[in-house]
């Protein structure tokens, strides 16, 4: 094997465009993620039926399918199901990079649900009727008292999540979006050196998330001495 790396080198521009687009993608996704699955939890977690069944249901749908296939769906029966709506002559188009952003958003929400619904229920249930006793509402307890606690419980298991996510948005390259594996791809393919640039890439991947899980690994054991 005659391998090559100055394709890396010759070709890091186009790869650093294609890492750029995979971070922003990750950052958009857990943070439109937490969002709504912090809503999910709450809805899970409430008394009333016809808040808890539904979020129940999305939650364990999007949990048992792969994401890959979520991106498919969404990628292509998403423009015919608006077409239908719409009355248009042609599917309306959403593109690559719009649908990786919803997908990944409506998936990662359902995942970062569980994680605050477990910390939202680690919270003693002493600081809820202290809340009450105080006269404040069941928002208003959830803002300032249970929510804040739960998220700094809950802050290694989410940047592990998070982790996973960048790891997971490499599956947009099924769809034609140029993320950074995506890139390397397109890079290998045109130049024949698919070892070369598969192996860089998985390197890189490697490195940031190594070093990132041992930087949580170590943040964890801050919170536990909080704690």
């Amino acid at each position: 094997m005659n391998l090559d790396f100055g394709i890396v080198e010759r070709s890091l521009p186009y790869l650093w465009s294609g890492f750029k687009y995979t971070v922003q993608l990750t950052a958009i996704a857990a943070l439109g993620g937490l969002v709504f699955g912090t809503l999910l939890a709450m809805a899970r977690l409430a008394s009333r039926k016809w808040l808890a069944l539904p979020a129940s249901g999305y939650v364990n749908l999007m949990r048992s399918i792969p994401l890959v296939l979520v991106i498919f769906w969404f990628f292509f029966l998403m423009p015919q199901m608006l077409q239908a709506l719409t009355g248009s002559e042609r599917p309306v188009q959403i593109g690559a990079e719009r649908t990786a952003i919803i997908t990944f958003i409506m998936f990662e929400a359902a995942y970062f649900c569980e994680i605050m619904r477990a910390g939202i229920q680690s919270i003693p249930k002493g600081q809820v009727h202290s809340a009450y006793a105080l006269g404040l509402t069941y928002g208003q307890a959830m803002r300032l008292v249970i929510l804040p606690q739960a998220f700094r419980n809950m802050i290694p298991v989410l940047l592990t999540q998070t982790i996973i996510l960048f790891q997971d948005t490499s599956l947009v390259y099924v769809i034609s979006a140029t993320d950074f594996v995506g890139a390397a791809s397109k890079v290998a393919q045109r130049d024949g050196r698919l070892v070369e640039m598969y192996l860089f890439v998985a390197i890189v991947y490697f490195v940031l998330c190594y070093t990132l899980s041992y930087l949580v690994k170590g943040l964890q054991k801050k919170i536990a001495v909080i704690r």
